[in-house]
């Protein structure tokens, strides 16, 4: 557990538990039961911030479903990611974050979360993480 903590007079990094699944809103699909349905879902402009150095992350959230009962609201997945702004959480820990976050929320067939994070010290990473399909 990563313990909020002041890097700079005035800006302070939250903690990952500060996240509220609450704020998502799913609502019926009700085409499920004619066929399946692929849905993507990009948020070009996600951040959050690098846990050991308090700087900014930036990426792209990438969301990958096939649904079962229930759709996730556009909204209000906006804001369930924005919340991520100040929180510090390794790349990989926050695409298997919102993969449980959403599975739990949605109980989908499926579901793949890719986060592309831009260069940080000639690095590109690309983390992914997968529900359903035996995996």
């Amino acid at each position: 557990m990563i313990k909020s903590k002041k890097m700079k007079p005035g800006y302070k990094i939250e903690n990952p538990d500060t996240i509220k699944t609450s704020i998502l809103s799913p609502m019926d699909y009700k085409y499920r039961q004619k066929r399946d349905i692929d849905i993507e879902i990009e948020q070009p402009e996600f951040t959050s911030v690098c846990p050991m150095t308090g700087l900014p992350d930036f990426g792209c959230i990438i969301i990958r479903y096939v649904p079962d009962k229930k759709i996730i609201e556009l909204k209000s997945l906006k804001y369930y990611l924005l919340q991520y702004r100040n929180v510090g959480i390794f790349y990989e820990h926050v695409v298997n974050r919102i993969l449980d976050d959403l599975v739990e929320v949605l109980k989908p067939k499926q579901m793949e979360i890719t986060g592309e994070f831009t260069a940080r010290g000639g690095l590109i990473t690309r983390a992914t993480a997968v529900y359903g399909d035996g995996k």
